[in-house]
């Protein structure tokens, strides 16, 4: 509990401020503590213990260069054999074993130490590796390569090529792990004996397997080539034994939020925001395509687009169409080259109705200057007259006289 401030102003303003100084700041100007770091993975003891008896071969070699190889060999032989099993020798060896900041090595030399010393003095002759020795069959902490786990069974694949060769056995080595091969890429399998998805078989044997990518889009595949897919990966569809890519933006098969537009993509789509200053039109469904203004028309006729001969490709806004080339008619779906139409007489052009009406025109001329000639009086032109009435009118009643006439009017 606080005390009761004194008596008097000043006594009372410093002891105020005595207490303010002493209540805890608030959050924000209190420190903040400093972020937490996960601590870095513990190497497992086996390679510890190898890194131990490494460094201390290491220290062999380098006690023997240091002390001798001065150039007097009798002498040197003389002492070589007193020094070399010492306990000066081993002292010299153990203080380089483990670097100051190597906590894991020191811990383990600690709990060794003994058995280093026995091995050292006693089992040096019998059992001359120091790692199997002292790593192996006294701390139990490794196990012989291609093996794992506390009773050192052997890897998929077995022993002298584990997972194959196309992968790793966790905890190979180790008296901990699963034994679980982690195959390389393009493998697959409890032994990495299959190819994984997207590779196929390139070469196969008795002892080894090659599997080789197969092309960008196929999940699975018979050989390297496009046109050897049998299966397509997410976003592609199999034709032909081809993957094409599927367009989602156009299929329904997108899903982009109200103010988003979609953007196809090889074997997916993008949802893009859209610009509120953007021009442009939207596609319903879904999907939500923006379709550009025609200020940003793409021209489809700049690649192939018309197939067919005798086609060309006509750009409209938005769009393209195809249309025969000059000299050429479409029918029946293809393009045709017009047929130019022979030359025909003056009256080639006349319908069957203008035509009768100047055959009747033509006949009245006719008869009217044979009646003017015959009313002067002349006997020969009444014959004729009379003979050409008759002539003419049996012939106008007949049937082949419209096509005589015809023809004679057209010039045939």
């Amino acid at each position: 509990m606080a005390p009761w401030p004194p008596k008097g102003l000043v006594p009372a303003v410093l002891w105020g401020l005595s207490l303010f100084l002493n209540l805890p700041g608030p959050i924000w100007l209190q420190p903040s503590p400093p972020p937490q770091s996960s601590p870095p993975p513990q190497p497992h003891p086996c390679h510890t213990c190898r890194g131990l008896v490494d460094s201390f071969n290491k220290g062999l070699e380098r006690t023997i260069r240091d002390n001798f190889g001065g150039g007097n060999t009798a002498w040197e032989e003389e002492n070589l054999s007193k020094y070399k099993d010492s306990e000066t020798r081993l002292v010299e060896v153990l203080e380089g074993v483990c670097s100051k900041s190597d906590f894991e090595c020191h811990r383990l030399l600690e709990l060794s130490e003994e058995l280093v010393e026995s091995w050292w003095f006693h089992k040096q002759q019998e059992a001359p590796d120091l790692f199997q020795w002292l790593c192996s069959d006294s701390l139990k902490l490794c196990c012989p390569a291609g093996t794992f786990g506390p009773s050192c069974l052997p890897c998929p694949g077995g022993t002298e090529r584990p997972c194959g060769g196309y992968g790793q056995c966790e905890g190979e080595g180790t008296r901990g792990g699963s034994g679980h091969c982690d195959c390389q890429a393009g493998y697959r399998g409890e032994a990495c004996g299959q190819c994984g998805l997207g590779y196929f078989e390139a070469e196969r044997n008795a002892s080894h397997l090659v599997c080789s990518a197969c092309f960008g889009p196929c999940a699975r595949c018979s050989g390297p080539e496009e046109s050897n897919c049998l299966q397509c990966k997410k976003g592609w569809a199999l034709h032909h034994l081809k993957c094409v890519d599927i367009d989602e933006c156009g299929t329904e098969g997108a899903n982009c939020g109200a103010d988003q537009f979609c953007v196809n993509t090889e074997g997916s789509y993008e949802c893009r925001e859209m610009d509120k200053m953007e021009s442009g039109c939207w596609v319903g469904g879904p999907s939500r395509t923006l379709t550009p203004p025609s200020p940003q028309d793409v021209d489809e006729c700049e690649t192939e687009v018309c197939p067919g001969e005798n086609k060309q490709c006509e750009n409209t806004e938005g769009g393209y169409r195809c249309i025969c080339a000059e000299g050429y008619k479409q029918m029946e779906g293809i393009c045709v080259k017009e047929q130019i139409p022979e030359s025909a007489g003056f009256f080639s052009e006349m319908t069957e109705d203008e035509l009768v009406v100047l055959q009747q025109m033509f006949f009245g001329i006719i008869i009217c200057a044979l009646a003017t000639l015959a009313a002067k009086g002349d006997l020969v032109f009444t014959a004729i007259f009379i003979g050409a009435v008759a002539a003419m009118t049996g012939y106008w009643l007949s049937e082949r006289s419209d096509r005589v006439l015809e023809g004679f009017i057209k010039g045939r």
